[in-house]
């Protein structure tokens, strides 16, 4: 699969992301890779592009807002795995959170991991759902899991029992990450275009 997700990957592109690779008559490699590839197994692909590099992000909706996210948002693709993505969220000099996403036979499962600065993780942690349909190469959804609900009560948050999560590729140069639930609505716009500087490494985190 990695060496297909790759190929995926190639003929994608950030320009290219939105579209389909070739007319249905290419047989290219890359366009053959593509069209055996489920919408989920595009979408894990459609990050290949960005891995390694870090993007400004902007709040776009926000119906319950706090001071703690009055800083510059920065999403660093840092870590792209067979078969797992992982995404930090940088809030200002809050290094403490990591999207991951991992895909399996037949679902994608997105977890959140929140760590105090000597690596540990929150009580919380992690949390987040999986896919309950096949979703589209450009968006997936995520209600959220029994385990997270779970953490979720046992830490006095019952509201957050009701979440869903979704990311989703708006156009080539821009992603969406959301938060909804009954009365809650949060939204982050991730800026594609023009890679930023690296930030500093995620609270926790081992790797080079």
């Amino acid at each position: 699969m990695t060496n297909r997700l790759t190929l995926l990957a190639v003929c994608l592109g950030a320009s290219t992301l939105l579209s389909a690779c070739q007319p249905a008559a290419d047989n290219t490699p890359a366009s053959v890779a593509a069209a055996e590839l489920s919408g989920q197994q595009q979408f894990m692909a459609s990050f290949q592009p960005f891995c390694g590099q870090a993007f400004a992000a902007t709040i776009v909706e926000d119906n319950a807002p706090s001071p703690d996210w009055d800083h510059p948002l920065v999403v660093h693709v840092r870590d792209c795995e067979e078969n797992v993505v992982r995404m930090p969220l940088h809030v200002g000099d809050d290094h403490s959170r990591t999207w991951e996403l991992t895909l399996h036979d037949d679902y994608i499962d997105f977890q959140h991991y929140h760590r105090y600065p000597d690596g540990k993780l929150d009580a919380t942690s992690p949390y987040g759902g999986r896919t309950l349909d096949s979703g589209t190469a450009t968006a997936q959804s995520f209600p959220v899991d029994e385990g997270s609900k779970g953490r979720f009560i046992a830490n006095g948050l019952d509201v957050s029992t009701t979440n869903t999560w979704s990311i989703r590729f708006i156009d080539a140069t821009t992603m969406a990450y959301q938060l909804s639930r009954p009365g809650r609505l949060f939204e982050v716009h991730v800026d594609l275009s023009a890679p930023i500087e690296l930030p500093p490494p995620a609270w926790g985190y081992q790797g080079n």
